[in-house]
Parts: structure tokens; sequence; C-alpha cells
């Protein structure tokens, strides 16, 4: 019976990649009566696979090309497939991946009800690197490099919101701790944006060892606190500063971990903090009631890291910014070589698929 199930999901693959192989020779455009024949709700269970879901995910995982793609499936539909979705199938026809096509219902069971936006794809998981592959890159080398350090993040969606705005920004890599943190999963694909599936993630077993070398080699290791009216007494041995007041003038690991619910505390931890030279901090504007002393970490991290990225060379002005947003077509904008299509710290995309987002 497995062997049958295997050969019937080749035959099904096959056929999906010859009729689009069809239309595609015929200069047709990918979809519409062609693709609205090929319903297959009796899809055959995968193994060693994970299921990728979300329009974007799935397109910049084709566009990597670091994952193995089983199959590629598109929610059944009477209207042609236009926009990404074709560009979807373009992809996996020149790859011979199969494409199926089953009902609304069936995804929505596949992926537990999570927002697949009528596409997903079965792949090979994702896996942290080892963070000695990430480089020996030196202080000598760019001052201004900033890795991002995440001790103990399990949530997924922060996890993955943290990526989207380090790779937003412009973060050289991120390193996570092995022991307790979230792996790389399918919502934190999708709560990224797909960011995860362009970004190198290394992580380490030694999270304090880490530290130590990278400070011996001319690194600033920079911890993250809360307000420091209400931090642990035994952190006030290491500086505290408002990451507004922070000059980025060397290569810097900046630390970030979640601080659970209840702790009045640093959530680093003890050994970790220890590993810090400097602790960062976001001031309130206000005063605020027990309880409220601290962000989510995923906003956190946007807010530390634009205060951090925004000190980076080439980075425009407040008055180049203004300028560009008032009127990015200005010739003397031109001439300066900006666009907020160019740089890597104002721009998530070329102009176009930024309208298509909308």
């Amino acid at each position: 019976m497995a062997l049958l199930s295997t050969v019937r999901g080749a035959t099904w693959g096959r056929l999906v990649t010859r009729h689009f192989s069809h239309a595609a020779r015929h200069g047709e455009r990918p979809g519409g009566e062609e693709l609205s024949r090929l319903l297959l709700d009796d899809l055959v269970p995968t193994s060693r696979l994970e299921l990728l879901f979300g329009m974007t995910p799935c397109l910049l995982a084709l566009q990597a090309a670091r994952r193995s793609v089983a199959r590629l499936l598109l929610q059944a539909g009477k209207a042609g497939l236009q926009g990404k979705r074709a560009e979807l199938l373009r992809m996996a026809e020149a790859r011979d991946i199969p494409v199926l096509r089953p009902r609304r219902q069936k995804l929505d069971t596949m992926c537990r009800y999570q927002v697949h936006q009528g596409v997903c794809m079965e792949v090979s998981p994702l896996r942290p690197r080892p963070w000695r592959e990430a480089g020996e890159a030196s202080p000598g080398d760019d001052p201004q490099q900033l890795w991002l350090v995440l001790d103990g993040i399990q949530d997924p969606r922060n996890f993955g919101a943290v990526l989207r705005s380090a790779h937003f920004l412009g973060v050289d890599k991120v390193i996570t701790s092995r022991r307790n943190s979230c792996p790389l999963t399918p919502v934190v694909s999708k709560s990224s944006a797909g960011a995860m599936e362009v970004m190198d993630v290394f992580s380490t077993d030694d999270l304090t060892g880490f530290l130590q070398t990278k400070a011996q080699q001319g690194w600033l290791v920079a911890g993250t606190v809360g307000c420091p009216s209400t931090e642990d007494p035994q952190s006030s041995e290491i500086p505290i500063m408002s990451c507004l007041e922070f000059l980025w003038e060397r290569p810097t690991l900046l630390v970030l971990a979640p601080r659970p619910a209840g702790n009045e505390g640093s959530g680093l931890s003890q050994e970790v903090q220890a590993s810090c030279q400097l602790l960062l901090t976001i001031l309130p504007r206000r005063q605020l009631p027990p309880g409220l002393e601290s962000l989510n970490v995923s906003v956190a991290a946007g807010i530390l890291l634009h205060s951090i990225c925004s000190q980076r060379k080439g980075f425009p002005t407040e008055g180049e910014r203004r300028q560009l947003l008032q009127d990015p077509q200005e010739p003397s904008a031109r001439s300066e070589g900006l666009s907020m299509a160019q740089h890597p710290g104002l721009s998530s995309g070329p102009e176009k698929e930024r309208q298509n987002e909308g």
C-alpha cells in the first residue's frame, strides 16, 4: 500500500506538471481552465516534511532554494491564477515540483486553521547552522557590524517578528541559543513574513562561551534590560544606558531575551548578563504602573535595532528621509543616489511588490 501511495502521488505530480507545461508552451496564462481540472483532495501524506504556509513564505522559499520541496498546494477555485500565484506556478514548473489543488477545507485542516492565503508547500525543515559557520569577522573589517543574539525566545510569533525586524533593519547575523529557543518552524516563517527563508540563522550550545569569545576578539557585548529603577540591584555593576545615547563605534552583539511575566529582573540569565559589558534600555515617556515597565520582546527588538542601525554610515539623515518621502523623484535626491527601494534599511522589496502587499 505504501508503494501504491508513492506511485499515485508521483503520477499526479507528473500529470499536473504536464498540464502546466502545455499551457506555458502555448503562451497561456497559468491557471484558469487548465488548472481548474486538476482538483485533488485525496492528498497522499508524507513523512519527514513540514507544511509551509502563506504566500510570501512559500514564494521566498522557492526563490532561496534552501529547502527541498515535495509539492506545492494551491487552493482550488474557479478564477484563474494571477500575480504571485502565477509566479509560484512558473517557479514550480521550472523545478519540476508537482502542483496540487485541494479545496479550502482540506488546506484549513492541513494547516490547523492557520492563515494560509490559499498557498502551502510540503518542504524539508530548516535548521540553524553552527555559529562558527558565521565567519570570523574581525573588528578591523567593519566597525559597524551588528549581530543579534536571542536567548530563550520560545514563542514562534515573537521569534518571527524579531527576525522580520532584524532583516528589514540590516542586522548582519542572528544567533540563537539552541537549548531554550524556538526552532525554525513554519509559524516562525509566516510571522516573519518569509524573512526566515532568506536569512542565515545560527545557533550555539554555549551562549555564555560564545559571548566571551567574541568579547575577547574585541566585540562589544550589549545586553538589554527594562526600566533601570526596577532592575535587580546586582545589575548595577554593569553600566546601563538609554538606547538613544548609545554610540555604535565598534562591532556589537545585541543580546535580547524575553522578560518572564511578573519578574521585575532582567530577562537575561545571570550568566549571560555577567558576560555583557553594557546594558541598553528603552526609557518610557510617562510614569508606568507595576507590570507595564517592559515591552514585548519583538517590539523592543524593533526599537533597539532602529536606534542602533540608524547610525550606520550611509543611512539617510532625517532631512534626507523627509525629502524622499515627500518627493522621491526629486533630481537632487537622485543625484545623491538615495532611493527608498535601494536602501536596505528603508525598503523591504521593490516598489511594485510593496504595492501588491497592500
